[in-house]
């Protein structure tokens, strides 16, 4: 008898679960609380264990089809004037020959194409409850259709009504790290950004970017120290934005006052610590599990890890759902705990809380533009 699958989160993180398990002989079906997959997002660097699965799960050509290569890194003053360039040469060189620079909606849309047709997607749909026993778990949804499966995967993110169904409120599980970020996709490239370049402000606790990809792949990411992240959230995204970047003069002030509350994803950085990714026939899986948070910068890589481990484990113990959930925590669990100790070491690099602090982000960066550096670099670093 085939094995089913609810998956909650048509993400990252769920799209790799339900292409997995269906590779497995599974039947999955995903649930998403959206009315319509979600595009754009914020750029982000793909290696290491989410690579490696994406090259085992029969992904890794759609994701190269996507990778923009590397980027000029440009650093301006508030004012735009520009202080230096760290050339793509470098970054390549950091990136190496196993690790891709995509947008957060690429990989979405490749485990979209990959996933559509071998696992229905459920849009507009939300969990109300779960219940289960040692025979299955049964998903109910808010329009009243109820799914009995063997196994309820989690990968509704950092706010997961999983999680909170069957573990308990966010609050005991949430740990801020005492910023906010905000992520928009832009429809041109401001005045004064480059193509094909991460362009950034800093100043002290704040920084401002404007990413490019290519043409028709723009976006702009903010995140900026707040002492209250939540009272920060309540404000909304235009008049926090305007009130923490008024002293950044370029691009920031027009994009702000242009954008709209619908397309920002805005939010606190904040990761999730919980001491069991799994309860019975449920699990956690991708930010409802860890959330290792962007300063970390393996959040899609180490959710497409997890997500084709998880299929591992449960074709290693067939019939046995609980042996397979402990033997992926304990293989996966290490990883994912050093990238949320990377994250919060982090946070001095992605928004600098003191001059010094931007003094030791900047100084490699400025030395990295020397060619003998840079050749060193080529020979001897990668990110992962």
């Amino acid at each position: 008898m085939t094995s089913r699958a609810v998956i909650v989160g048509a993400g990252i993180a769920g799209l790799a679960t339900a292409l997995r398990l269906h590779q497995i002989g599974w039947e999955p079906v995903v649930i998403e609380r959206a009315s319509a997959r979600r595009s754009g997002g914020y750029v982000v660097a793909f290696f290491g264990r989410g690579y490696d699965a994406a090259e085992r799960m029969g992904v890794l050509p759609a994701l190269r089809e996507r990778h923009a290569g590397a980027v000029d890194m440009v650093y301006r003053k508030p004012g735009g004037r520009h202080r230096f360039t760290v050339p793509h040469r470098t970054v390549q060189a950091l990136l190496g020959d196993r690790g891709l620079t995509l947008m957060r909606g690429d990989i979405e849309e490749a485990l979209y194409e990959a996933v559509k047709g071998a696992a229905p997607i459920r849009f507009g749909t939300t969990l109300t409850a779960v219940k289960q026993n040692e025979d299955g778990v049964r998903a109910e949804l808010d329009d009243g259709t109820v799914l009995d499966a063997d196994l309820l995967v989690g990968a509704d993110g950092l706010h997961s009504k999983v999680r909170e169904l069957v573990l308990g409120p966010e609050e005991g599980f949430r740990r801020d790290l005492g910023h906010v970020v905000a992520a928009t996709t832009l429809d041109h490239l401001p005045d004064g950004a480059r193509e094909r370049a991460f362009t950034t402000v800093t100043r002290v606790g704040h920084i401002f970017m404007i990413a490019n990809l290519g043409p028709g792949r723009t976006a702009a990411f903010f995140t900026y120290g707040a002492a209250d992240p939540a009272a920060e959230l309540a404000k909304g995204p235009q008049r926090a934005l305007a009130e923490a970047y008024r002293d950044v003069a370029w691009a920031a002030p027009d994009l702000i006052r242009d954008m709209s509350a619908d397309s920002v994803y805005f939010d606190s950085v904040s990761q999730i610590v919980a001491d069991r990714w799994s309860d019975g026939r449920v699990v956690l899986l991708g930010d409802a599990a860890w959330c290792v948070t962007l300063f970390a910068g393996y959040g899609s890589s180490l959710a497409v890890g997890g997500a084709e481990l998880l299929g591992t484990a449960l074709r290693r113990h067939p019939g046995d759902i609980p042996a397979a959930l402990r033997e992926w925590e304990t293989e996966l669990r290490p990883e994912a705990e050093e990238r949320q100790a990377m994250g919060r070491r982090n946070t001095g690099s992605h928004a600098p809380a003191n001059r010094l602090d931007l003094l030791k982000r900047d100084l490699p960066l400025r030395l990295a533009t020397l060619p003998p550096v840079t050749r060193w670099l080529r020979k001897h670093l990668r990110l992962h």
